[in-house]
């Protein structure tokens, strides 16, 4: 019987899986949003809300621990010094799913995985080389 077996496999053998979820939860601490499938997206969340919980104590074996899932240093100093400073009053649910809908290739359900207080930048004050490049030239054919 299957009955609470605990976690989804994701069809993969247990390295590539530990693989996949370290690689997916170290893009969600750097980017802080994240498009996935859902059903890795509920994986991952299972295991970045862990690991957000133990950084809300900053203790050594806390980071030796996180360290120990994540490979990145630099990630997990941003854990544990801008992430969970941000979430120290929230006692669960770092992080949100946003249905998208389906991919178009085999209809595997798209999802973004973001954390809770995630902010989009909307402004418009991103500009591309090439597009500060046409304003300057703009400008210049102007003052003729």
């Amino acid at each position: 019987m299957k009955h609470k077996r605990g976690f989804n496999p994701l069809q993969r053998m247990s390295a590539h899986r530990k693989a996949l979820r370290r690689n997916m939860v170290t893009s969600l601490f750097r980017q802080e949003r994240i498009q996935t499938t859902k059903a890795k997206a509920l994986e991952i969340r299972r295991a970045a809300e862990k690991m957000i919980t133990r950084a809300k104590q900053d203790t050594i074996h806390n980071r030796r621990v996180v360290s120990s899932r994540l490979f990145d240093e630099g990630i997990v100093a941003k854990l544990f010094t801008d992430i969970a400073p941000r979430m120290k009053d929230r006692n669960g649910g770092y992080t949100r799913i946003i249905k998208l809908g389906e991919r178009k290739g085999d209809a595997a359900e798209i999802v973004i995985l973001e954390l809770v207080d995630y902010k989009l930048d909307t402004s418009d004050k991103k500009k591309t080389k090439k597009n500060e490049a046409k304003d300057a030239k703009g400008s210049q054919d102007k003052g003729k």
